[in-house]
């Protein structure tokens, strides 16, 4: 299946090259630095739609479908990774709300959202439950009117920094995944606490955080959906999440391969640029080949979640998501080695496509859990 961007898709990516270009590369190794989320930026890149791409119109984002959305998502990861990351996951969350949200939570939040006035979370990982979603022990129990939330939630990106978050948690505990709800949580409720994680390999400048979540109130109205439901509706996009993982590796391997590129141009040795050197030339070729295979399948991914074909959209999300992350590493790992000593310090940015690269081999189901969704589906 060919992949041959429309006028439309085209202009989108040099719309988003160009904002990118501009705004995030000249300040991307600062914001590494300094662990800084980028809010300016991110307000910023709301004003281009850059942000909530895929939010309704109706509701003031630019209701871009699959493949518009990860172009934006591999563009802005080409620029910076990190900087990507906290203009990409400024909508965390929104996916469930625009779903099967009541129209109250979609006006209220979702215009703020896009606007970039405000960030989105979506806390679903603990402490002892990463890929094993059915088994969190966040509890919610109801108290007349209102649920009471208590438990931990870790790795949540925009953890700190949102002001909104869609929690998931045990309605029917003995039920196992059957008896978990979604909840539109506001951050500022009593009882809410988010603790940044700093101490990251990569991704720097994206908000990361441990929230806790003792006693927390919240009106049996913030619902989101149907109680014991919140575990079917979140398969519902575990594709989007994970094509959109497979995006994010594509653009960090994009602009390794491309920081690899300009070196080799200008680095010269024995009289000549490395360039030249054949041994380079087939490292760039082999990283060039991994990257375009990688982004066909990725659009070939975001093309049957569009075509709503959801099973097959299953298993070509967890194969882009797999061999897209495996070859960002792959790539950013040989874009050092071009770059000999000089790829090992924050000089260039090659060392900085290396850390960054590594996260998408875990987060959104690891590459073990995405070969065993393949295998269930090919076997």
């Amino acid at each position: 299946m060919a992949f041959t961007l429309d006028e439309e898709a085209r202009a989108i990516r040099s719309a988003v090259r160009e904002f990118a270009e501009n705004e995030i590369v000249p300040v991307a190794a600062e914001h590494d630095r300094s662990r800084e989320y980028p809010e300016a930026i991110r307000r910023k890149a709301a004003e281009y739609d850059f942000v909530g791409a895929s939010i309704p119109t109706e509701y003031g984002g630019a209701g871009m479908d699959m493949l518009a959305s990860i172009i934006v998502t591999e563009e802005l990861w080409r620029a910076d990774p990190g900087i990507g990351s906290a203009v990409g996951s400024a909508s965390f969350g929104t996916n469930m709300i625009v779903r099967f949200g009541d129209e109250w939570m979609k006006e209220e939040w979702l215009p703020k959202i896009a606007a970039g006035e405000t960030a989105s979370a979506s806390a679903i990982s603990e402490p002892a439950h990463g890929s094993d979603v059915a088994g969190m022990e966040t509890t919610a129990r109801r108290d007349g009117e209102e649920y009471v939330i208590d438990g931990n939630k870790m790795w949540i990106t925009n953890g700190t920094v949102a002001d909104v978050a869609v929690v998931m948690a045990k309605t029917t505990p003995e039920a196992g995944h059957e008896g978990i709800t979604a909840f539109l949580v506001p951050t500022d409720l009593e009882g809410f606490s988010a603790e940044k994680i700093d101490n990251k390999l990569g991704i720097r400048a994206s908000d990361l955080a441990e929230l806790r979540l003792e006693g927390v109130r919240v009106p049996a109205e913030n619902v989101v959906g149907e109680v014991d439901e919140g575990f079917y509706q979140l398969m519902e996009f575990f594709a989007v999440g994970r094509t959109g993982v497979a995006a994010q590796a594509v653009g960090c391997a994009q602009g390794a391969l491309e920081a690899a590129v300009e070196y080799a141009n200008e680095r010269e040795q024995f009289g000549q640029p490395i360039a030249e050197f054949q041994a380079i030339e087939h490292k760039i070729a082999d990283m060039a080949t991994q990257v375009e295979a990688a982004r066909a399948l990725t659009y070939r991914a975001a093309s049957e979640i569009e075509q709503g074909n959801q099973d097959v959209a299953a298993k070509y999300s967890s194969m882009a998501k797999l061999f897209a992350s495996e070859i960002a590493v792959d790539v950013a790992d040989e874009g050092v080695q071009v770059h000999g000593g000089a790829g090992y310090v924050t000089d260039f940015p090659a060392e900085r496509y290396y850390r960054d690269a590594r996260i998408t081999k875990i987060y959104e189901g690891t590459s073990e859990i995405q070969k065993n969704i393949i295998a269930d589906r090919v076997l």
